[in-house]
């Protein structure tokens, strides 16, 4: 009887078994997971079933492999072809080819110039007006130094002057016995110090004018003239370049060369003409302006030497007035912060 109840047990116990085991099989993962697993190192799922604890089924790894396709190396623009970066190499080599036929054309045209080797296309009272604009340069530049030197001596001049006021006015209330003459000479020192600053400031004006009219008018004009002297240079160069194809043999390759040259030397040509249209509208324009401006700063100029050397404060004063000068003490002290 017991054995008939052990067994009836055991037969109901089997099914029991049976199922467990099906559900060990089912949470067992499949040979392509657990491939999967021991690549990437990661633990399986956790069962959802309560009291049952899986054992591993691949070991955690602590370093991944490396991926199965390795990264390709990056291709440049011009590897793939990008038709943009190929016309911008193409544009950049084409112009320093070009820059370089120019100036060795340029180089050689000069050259044989000064070896008398060649001829030049010379513009006689063009270049006439050219090298006087240039005598007048050198000449304002001469009076412009000078000028500066004399604003900067007589500037010392009027400081002592003042010094010497100030210690004349001093030594008049310690000596009793000479306080007039010495209160005499320092109102007289006080007056050239007034009248100096008066004209001071006249020769700083003239030579704030001369400075312009020398560095910045005449020499806009004469940077024109330069580009004007080198598109010379070119337009001979390709002048006698398209003289000497013109004499060349009648061939396919020349006549090439021919044509070629000829649309350069168009080129060359129209350049040429244009800048020097400029520099004579330039010069003709810069000698008015010279003109009037040099007598407004002769005038000021010897009206107010004048004036303070003959001793005539009201002339001096009624000069600068005319030309509308502020004149600033070279003594007075900077205003503050608030005033400003």
């Amino acid at each position: 009887m017991a054995q008939a109840v052990v067994a009836n047990s055991q037969v109901r116990e089997s099914p029991a078994v049976e199922r467990n085991i099906h559900e060990m099989l089912k949470d067992t993962p499949m040979m392509n997971e657990s491939n999967n697993a021991v690549h990437s190192g990661t633990a399986p799922p956790t069962p959802q079933h309560m009291g049952f604890v899986p054992h591993p089924t691949s070991l955690p790894l602590t370093a991944t492999t490396a991926p199965s396709t390795m990264p390709s190396t990056p291709v440049s623009p011009t590897q793939n072809g990008d038709p943009q970066i190929i016309k911008s190499q193409q544009s950049k080599i084409e112009t320093i080819k070009n820059w370089s036929i120019s100036t060795y054309k340029c180089t050689k045209q000069l050259m044989y110039e000064k070896l008398g080797k060649t001829s030049r296309t010379v513009d006689t009272e063009l270049e006439a007006q050219i090298e006087q604009l240039r005598d007048t340069q050198r000449k304002y530049s001469n009076v412009l130094r000078l000028s500066r030197a004399l604003a900067s001596h007589f500037y010392h001049v009027v400081q002592t002057q003042h010094a010497l006021g100030e210690a004349f006015s001093d030594l008049a209330q310690k000596s009793p016995e000479l306080q007039e003459e010495f209160l005499y000479n320092a109102e007289t020192q006080r007056n050239l110090t007034k009248n100096g600053e008066t004209l001071l400031g006249a020769l700083n004006f003239f030579v704030s004018s001369v400075n312009t009219l020398c560095n910045k008018t005449i020499e806009d004009t004469l940077l024109t003239v330069r580009q004007y002297e080198t598109a010379r240079i070119e337009y001979d160069a390709y002048r006698t370049d398209l003289e000497l194809l013109a004499q060349a043999p009648k061939t396919e390759a020349n006549t090439a060369r021919l044509e070629e040259a000829q649309h350069h030397y168009e080129l060359h040509k129209t350049s040429f003409e244009k800048l020097r249209s400029d520099v004579s509208i330039k010069l003709k324009f810069l000698d008015e302006n010279r003109i009037k401006v040099m007598h407004k700063q002769l005038l000021l100029f010897h009206n107010a030497v004048s004036a303070y050397f003959s001793g005539n404060q009201t002339a001096l004063e009624a000069t600068l007035k005319q030309f509308n000068i502020k004149v600033k003490s070279p003594n007075s002290a900077m205003p503050s912060w608030l005033e400003q």
